[in-house]
């Protein structure tokens, strides 16, 4: 007959004199009293006798992370398991785990302390993204993959620290390069200073500076063909970049978001602007567009609410949804070449703004993408060089920008001149020779070259 409401180790003591059931009784409740096993912080996954973490369901601090759980061992870290855990100050990874997943550790805020073993041969798109106490990470030998961003926006980051064996990457004075530094893949977030890329650099990885706050300006040397997708994401602080003579293509978010950022001149080697490239820059100025770019990408100039002048050169044939949205100080657009094709909205919202085109160029209306247009006529170069007395007269070259025929004019005195046009034309090179066979037949001969 159960003793209702009654204690329990005493209805032991009464039914058994001695000690024995008392001592079961009591180290059942030390039991319980005893912390969880450490796997009991983790939710995991067998996969054919090896642990996968999929959720660290602990309350953080410094955590080492077993190397077995029920006796098999943990090999790899799962995409997103600590994500966000923003009390976890120190991990430590086994010498067992091989994998660290896309975002595993992606946004542990208090994190400070990372020892990843040499067993990790893999480190997943964004693995350690957004940990802003991280200041230091060493890559082991055996990595063979790092994913893109897997550093970015580790704002107190100041150096990568790759080991000396490892026959896939490097680094250089903290940045993380391939082996053969043709590949920029990180520059540490918390890195201050300024910063020269290497000639030996053909292409900045995607996120590469992505979160480099510090970063005030820099040059992309003519060895770069191309800037990944979020390149220089959020580099609040850069306020100029010079964009080498061989960058093809510049990716989606390239510039997103660097708010200091005041001009840029797209060089006439670039062909593609990315998508959202960029967007939300509000302190853009101008923007000048090379006559090789023939696509810009959707939301590319988004929301650069300082903009008040972009130039667009006259291969572009089309621009995407939203490129130009919100940019509500535009005063004029100034296009080189024919009417684009234009996505939905393009220039919604730019009520102050005028579309210009060049005399000549096709597909123009009275408005074009809901602007009034205009006709742009631009401002006319001249230069004169290479003056020389040949056999057969005294010329020189004559060089224009320009769509306006150029006009050789001469004169006998410079007394109350009368100008006699010599030579009338527009040049398809933009330069053309003039040579005056009758020079020697006057006692003076003055010369002008102007517009028409």
């Amino acid at each position: 007959m159960p003793y209702k409401n009654a204690n329990p180790i005493a209805n032991v003591r009464s039914q058994q004199p001695g000690f024995f059931r008392t001592v079961s009784i009591m180290g059942l409740i030390l039991w319980l009293m005893l912390p969880a096993p450490a796997h009991a912080q983790y939710n995991y996954t067998n996969n054919s006798g090896k642990i996968t973490i999929t959720q660290y369901t602990g309350s953080g601090g410094a955590v080492t992370i077993p190397g077995t759980i029920n006796s098999l061992p943990v090999t790899s870290i799962g995409n997103a398991a600590f994500y966000n855990c923003a009390k976890l100050t120190n991990i430590t990874i086994p010498n067992s785990v091989t994998s660290i997943g896309y975002s595993a550790f992606s946004g542990c805020t208090s994190l400070a302390s990372v020892t990843i073993p040499n067993s990790v041969t893999n480190i997943g798109n964004y693995g350690f993204n957004r940990c802003a106490s991280l200041v230091s990470i060493t890559v082991g030998k055996n990595v063979k993959s790092i994913g893109d961003g897997a550093f970015s926006d580790c704002t107190s980051l100041a150096a990568i620290t790759v080991d000396s064996m490892n026959p896939n990457y490097c680094s250089l004075d903290g940045v993380l390069f391939n082996q053969s530094q043709t590949t920029l893949i990180q520059r540490p977030g918390g890195k201050v200073g300024n910063f020269t890329i290497p000639n030996s650099v053909q292409s900045i990885g995607n996120s590469a500076f992505s979160g480099c706050t510090n970063l005030a300006s820099i040059a992309i040397p003519d060895s770069v063909t191309n800037i990944g997708n979020y390149g220089f994401d959020s580099c609040t602080s850069l306020v100029s970049i010079t964009i080498g003579n061989n960058v093809k293509s510049i990716g989606d978010s390239a510039f997103i978001g660097c708010t200091s950022l005041t001009n840029i001149i797209i060089p006439k080697s670039v062909t593609h602007i990315g998508d959202e490239a960029f967007s939300e820059c509000t302190s853009l100025a101008n923007i000048m567009i090379g006559n090789s770019v023939t696509s810009i990408g959707l939301f590319a100039f988004f929301g650069c609410t300082e903009l008040t002048s972009a130039t667009i050169g006259n291969s572009v044939t089309s621009i995407g949804t939203q490129a130009f949205r919100y940019c509500d100080s535009l005063k004029g657009i100034y296009f080189k070449g024919n009417a684009p094709s234009l996505g939905s909205s393009v220039f919604s919202g730019d009520d102050k703004a005028t579309v210009y085109y060049l005399a000549g160029t096709k597909g123009w209306t009275a408005t074009f993408g809901g602007l009034p247009t205009a006709v742009w006529s631009l401002p006319m170069e001249i230069s004169v060089t290479n003056f020389a007395i040949q056999t057969n007269g005294f010329g020189f070259k004559v060089t224009s920008t320009g769509t306006q025929p150029v006009v050789v004019d001469a004169c006998a005195s410079l007394t109350g001149p009368i100008w006699i046009p010599l030579r009338t034309n527009t040049p398809s090179e933009g330069s053309f020779i003039f040579n005056d066979s009758q020079w020697t037949d006057y006692p003076g001969r003055f010369y002008r070259v102007r517009s028409q």
